[in-house]
């Protein structure tokens, strides 16, 4: 087991929450004309590619028991439908709305923090979570009836990432977090690859592979790399940091969202949204300085 570094967690977390959206973007580029399944696939497979090496080299792989197998698999499948849920929102949604939505997973994350790991949470922090939640609010421009059911897959994702990040934080406390990313690569792509191979030519918009052109591969390739790179981040900021501590500082992955939307997609912000990115910076520094704070009092 670690010792808690908290600090060392929440900038780790923050790292995650800069470049994550680095990822989305990529996904969105191919996501009208590759299946999500596809784009899925090649996420995990390059993050077993580069991961598993590593962990050989480094001593820290090994065959996983039966429960650890299991603990995986439960793991893969959490993140492989996360992953296709938000992937297919983002073929009709922009980014920082999507991600937007999604931010209600903090917000059951610090609670599922207390219920599950028996974590503190305290009273102030969960202010500032439900604060920076109201902030991720003001940012929601269309209505689920302007949507329609496609606003409701980021939910679904909040919910399956809040688990899977529970689970990453009780995993990474006793497994290195770049084996524990290697092997749950290898347990998405144990799902994902025969589902694609079974609906191969079904003309299936989720699941029947197709050819990428040259473009199209460079940002499939490019999705699995800032995958890979800011997952580790997410697994080492759990393995040094309370899940309900650094949930908070989820809400800065707003604020990458909507620079990239800017300035990849053309989605620039009204004054409402700034409001509510304001919101969101405010409530990730509180916590970011009662954990200073709390780190100087002991």
């Amino acid at each position: 087991m670690r010792a808690d570094r908290p600090l060392l967690g929440i900038f780790l977390m923050i790292g995650f929450a800069v470049f994550a959206p680095g990822m989305d973007a990529m996904a969105k580029l191919v996501a009208s004309d590759i299946p999500v399944g596809q784009i899925a696939a090649f996420r995990f497979s390059i993050q077993a590619a580069l991961l598993i090496p590593v962990a050989i080299v480094l001593g820290h792989a090994h065959w996983p028991t039966f429960h650890e197998a299991g603990l995986h698999l439960l793991r893969a499948v959490l993140i492989v439908v996360a992953t296709s849920c938000f992937f297919y929102a983002l073929r009709s949604m922009p980014i920082a709305d999507a991600i937007s939505i999604f931010f209600v997973e903090p917000f059951i994350l610090t609670l599922l923090g207390g219920l599950i790991l028996k974590e503190a949470v305290g009273l102030r922090r969960i202010i500032a979570c439900l604060v920076g939640f109201g902030g991720a609010l003001l940012v929601i421009k269309p209505s689920f009836a302007e949507l329609g059911l496609v606003a409701a897959l980021p939910l679904v994702t909040a919910l399956l990432f809040a688990f899977y990040m529970l689970l990453t934080r009780s995993m990474a406390q006793k497994m290195n977090p770049i084996a524990l990313q290697g092997y749950t690569a290898v347990a998405a792509m144990i799902i994902v690859f025969p589902s694609l191979a079974l609906m191969d030519g079904t003309g299936s918009a989720l699941l029947d592979p197709v050819l990428p052109t040259s473009n199209q591969l460079i940002w499939l390739v490019g999705v699995g790399v800032m995958a890979t790179f800011t997952h580790i981040m997410l697994s080492f900021a759990l393995a040094f940091a309370p899940a309900s501590t650094i949930a908070p500082l989820q809400y800065i992955e707003i604020i990458s969202a909507t620079l990239l939307g800017m300035w990849i997609f053309g989605d620039f912000p009204d004054g409402l949204t700034w409001i509510g990115i304001a919101i969101i910076v405010g409530s990730g520094i509180y916590v970011f300085h009662r954990e200073r704070l709390a780190q100087s009092a002991t």
